[in-house]
């Protein structure tokens, strides 16, 4: 079994544009931007980070924000809502903000004896809010959020599945414990973890496969210390029939990626070197920071392809 996997890294998402993709999480969700830098593979397209006042690991929600991309099918084999976690007592507070907001979906509700509050994002993305009384990790308290409603970080993922014996299994395999189960729903938790260590497995036999696209998470990405906890977490996968990618450089952390049975692409990234590796971090989300391979585009993509974001 993997000992190395604290918790939930980031989860990175597809969006429709940017500035509405930066005014909704600086808006009424408060987050703060901690990147703004471009995709590795396509530069010509933002790469949008934001989370508390560090984007600690377990905090940060991630963007490629494709203009005009059409909206995605939610279905079995994806992350179908990510759930950040927030004071005892705070969703009050927090539907009346977001109803304000015009935020869409708001649904109050409960699962596993905790309070949670159900919205979409901007491209109907999936989230809820969770009240997680004890979380002792630091909440971002910009843009009007006070220190006793802020988000600490992510609590939890949901993985929309067919058949959830594989994944579950794999989830065994890398550290976490299966703690209970409600209907459709069964809660794994990786105990001493970083805070953002709950993954819900959701079974829904006849749903029909994801179409991905606006509004669909493109990857969720657990979190290890160091390089050297990746590589044993690397080899341990390998050895056990899984098809991991090398170690790629993604300047704020470095990444493996895989495909879990249940169709899910899982990615394991270290907490090093984190985001002031190149911006001041009381500066950081604020320039364009691009690639050491994508500087020399610098001009062109802030004039012709880069859509302007106005915080």
């Amino acid at each position: 079994m993997i000992t190395d996997i604290t918790g939930l890294h980031h989860v990175t998402s597809i969006a429709s544009g940017a500035q509405a993709n930066n005014a909704f999480f600086t808006g009424p969700l408060g987050l703060r931007r901690v990147k703004k830098t471009v995709n590795f593979d396509a530069p010509n397209v933002y790469h949008l980070y934001y989370g508390d006042a560090a984007g600690s690991p377990g905090s940060v929600m991630t963007y490629f924000p494709f203009p005009g991309a059409t909206r995605g099918r939610p279905g079995a084999g994806e992350v179908g809502e990510t759930a950040f976690a927030v004071p005892e007592g705070s969703l009050g507070w927090w539907q009346e903000r977001l109803a304000g907001a015009g935020v869409a979906g708001l649904a109050e509700g409960a699962r596993f004896g905790a309070r949670r509050l159900a919205f979409r994002g901007p491209d109907g993305d999936g989230f809820a809010l969770v009240e997680a009384p004890g979380d002792a990790r630091p909440g971002w308290t910009g843009n009007g959020v006070p220190g006793d409603a802020a988000i600490h970080g992510f609590h939890s993922a949901t993985l929309r599945l067919r058949d959830g014996g594989a994944t579950a299994e794999l989830l065994r395999f890398m550290g976490y414990a299966e703690q209970a189960q409600e209907g459709a729903v069964t809660r794994f938790v990786r105990e001493g973890g970083n805070g953002a260590h709950v993954v819900d497995l959701e079974v829904l036999p006849g749903a029909r496969p994801a179409d991905q696209g606006a509004g669909s998470v493109h990857h969720i990405a657990f979190a290890v210390p160091d390089r050297a906890a990746q590589d044993r977490v690397r080899k341990a996968l390998a050895d056990t029939g899984h098809r991991v990618t090398p170690p790629i450089d993604r300047d704020y952390f470095w990444a493996i990626y895989f495909r879990t049975p249940g169709g899910v692409l899982f990615e394991v990234a270290t907490d090093e070197p984190g985001f002031a590796r190149d911006e001041a971090p009381e500066a950081l989300g604020q320039g364009l920071m691009l690639p050491k391979q994508h500087a020399h585009l610098r001009e062109v993509l802030q004039t012709t392809y880069l859509e302007p974001i106005t915080d």
